[in-house]
């Protein structure tokens, strides 16, 4: 496969799952500000989130001082913002526009009609009026686009690369949204698991922003503790929006498009992935959640660098 055509199907993939997660960073958020709380717990928040995603210093330059109103603004419809809502969902329109023939003509309507219902749903006020609801419509249309992927594409290289895009993606993305809770936090904060009882209801709805409230209740069949939300998201190889379970896929579509130059990209990710294959929570605790989130975060994104070295068109 030419590497400029697994450049646009990798990005597409990723973008789409970008727009998701971003969606449900910001939904955890909603919900959380709803539980009465002072003004400066909500900003510290608000501020996590913005910090972790590596966007406060931009919208702090646009906006200054900080509100709901102007974070959900830039993180959905900002055009300044490489990273919003909308900027991803048109990114991932044009990578497949620019591969439609090596897409099925269901994937690439999807994604089209995905771009102009987004406009439709904005200039509607949904957003403002209904915040849940737009990130559940977001959320929708990437479980569609994958659905529509996976129900009609060939399982050929094409294919490798659009899972080995999501995969790379969300398990960057989960690490974020689990983090977010421990940014800027210190070690005896975070290694103090949080066993304050208000912070059930953060917990609660950080588990359903990633589908996973029932799935917690299945393993766990208790309450609901910080611990286990964090081993469930990282180590659980069966959760599927699990750190463990994202490197598994990124580890088989690797050596599904194995190349000359790619064996150290191999070893980067295999270590990675045996990281956390054979890590327990409670090491991970000790150690410090937030080194260890904020680590990882850095080692998915030299995989990254590497993958586009190897099969993609360079960064510049």
């Amino acid at each position: 496969m030419l590497s400029r055509t697994a450049d646009h199907l990798f990005w597409m993939a990723r973008y789409i799952e970008r727009a998701e997660n971003t969606a449900r960073m910001l939904d955890v958020h909603v919900q959380n500000s709803m539980v009465p709380q002072p003004v400066e717990v909500a900003e510290r928040g608000w501020r996590a989130l913005l910090s972790i995603s590596e966007l406060l210093e931009a919208f702090d330059h646009k906006y200054g001082l900080l509100s709901r109103r102007d974070v959900l603004d830039f993180m959905v419809r900002d055009p300044d913002n490489p990273s919003s809502i909308v900027a991803c969902i048109e990114q991932a329109r044009e990578n497949a526009r620019a591969v439609r023939g090596t897409l099925t003509t269901e994937v690439w309507e999807t994604q089209n009609a995905t771009w102009l219902e987004l406009k439709e749903k904005l200039s509607s006020g949904v957003l403002e009026q209904d915040p849940a609801q737009f990130f559940e419509w977001v959320k929708f249309r990437s479980h569609l686009a994958r659905g529509v992927i996976q129900g009609t594409m060939l399982r050929d290289e094409a294919w490798n690369f659009l899972q080995l895009g999501a995969s790379l993606e969300r398990a960057d993305n989960t690490a974020r949204i689990l983090d977010v809770k421990f940014h800027g936090a210190s070690d005896k904060q975070i290694s103090d698991p949080l066993r304050i009882p208000r912070d059930f209801y953060y917990w609660a709805a950080l588990l359903r922003s990633v589908s996973g409230f029932e799935i917690y209740r299945k393993v766990y069949r208790d309450v609901i503790t910080p611990e286990r939300v964090a081993e469930l998201l990282m180590l659980h190889p069966d959760m599927p929006r699990s750190l463990l379970a994202c490197m598994d896929d990124v580890m088989f579509q690797l050596s599904e498009i194995r190349n000359d130059v790619s064996s150290d990209t191999e070893r980067f990710a295999g270590r990675l992935h045996a990281q956390l294959k054979f890590s327990r929570i409670e090491e991970i605790l000790d150690s410090g959640l937030h080194t260890t989130l904020t680590e990882f975060l850095e080692n998915i994104y030299e995989l990254g660098n590497r993958i586009s070295r190897d099969f993609l068109v360079p960064l510049a």
